[in-house]
């Protein structure tokens, strides 16, 4: 017997239990985050009831009424989804123009835009811009609220996936602009026009279509008369691009420019045509 046991272990290849191992824990591995992977994907709604029905709620705000109880202040919910058709062309033009300017042409995420963001970002030694299209932006706020971790990215972008396989184009553009924050407890595009500017999403001007979309990134940090530096800057940016696109007729920029300036109050204009900051001005760090 004991020259058996002998025999089987000079038979056997040196390494081979340790490798086996290794191919063991790989496999467990592997096999963890591909569970890990089904699970987050089915923790991501089904984006289809979307298709005809706008959300009573969202997750954003539902984190926004929590803070506030969580401070002690009120907090009333100025929501009023509408159709797309009943929102300024302007306003669509101007977001997508700031927000995702590759909206119609991408499957949820802009490849370039991440790789430039990355090597901005890169230089600066800190995050100065994202690359988050309106798609993620949605996903986000729809489902999973602000919380910055990898954790949220990672279904942030599954969330981006489920909405392209499920909805046309249009109708994602419609919800992001129907629950998109602009303000303490502002959503979406016609209570934010009537909450800044006292007009219904369908009869924004250009200037006011500007000044809204340039608050998207950080919407409860963003004041009018004055407003402050990166707001200004921003807004006066998208005008541009509203101009050179054709958005704003030539026979109304100048008016539109003027009316910009009136809506920004006190921040002086500057005496040539902005571009965008390279160190991050345009962008202050983002409400979420």
């Amino acid at each position: 017997m004991a020259g058996a046991s002998q025999r089987r272990r000079k038979g056997r290849t040196p390494g081979t239990g340790r490798w086996a191992r290794v191919a063991t824990v790989l496999a467990l591995l592997l096999g963890g985050t591909a569970l890990g992977a089904w699970l987050a994907w089915r923790s991501i709604p089904d984006p289809a009831p979307l298709l005809t029905r706008t959300p009573v709620t969202t997750a954003l705000m539902e984190q926004r009424r929590a803070e506030a109880a969580a401070e002690g202040r009120p907090f009333r919910l100025d929501y009023r989804p509408v159709s797309l058709d009943r929102i300024s062309p302007r306003l669509v033009r101007a977001v997508l123009a700031s927000e995702d300017a590759s909206f119609y042409g991408h499957s949820g995420f802009d490849w370039a835009e991440i790789r430039n963001a990355a090597e901005q970002n890169r230089k600066a030694g800190h995050t100065v811009r994202g690359a988050s299209t309106i798609t993620q932006q949605l996903a986000k706020n729809l489902w999973l609220g602000t919380e910055r971790s990898w954790t949220r990215k990672g279904r942030e972008a599954l969330g981006a996936v489920k909405l392209e396989r499920t909805l046309p184009k249009r109708r994602i553009l419609t919800l992001y602009l129907d629950v998109a924050e602009w303000g303490n407890g502002v959503f979406g595009a016609e209570a934010a026009a009537r909450h800044w500017f006292g007009v219904s999403a369908r009869g924004l001007s250009a200037a006011q279509s500007a000044a809204l979309a340039a608050m998207l990134p950080a919407p409860r940090r963003a004041a009018l008369s004055p407003a402050p530096r990166w707001l200004a800057r921003k807004a006066r940016r998208i005008l541009g691009l509203l101009e050179r696109n054709g958005t704003v007729p030539a026979a109304e920029a100048e008016r539109a420019r003027a009316e910009l300036e009136r809506l920004l109050g006190a921040v002086p204009a500057p005496a040539t045509p902005e571009t965008p900051s390279a160190d991050g001005d345009d962008d202050p760090p983002s409400d979420g």
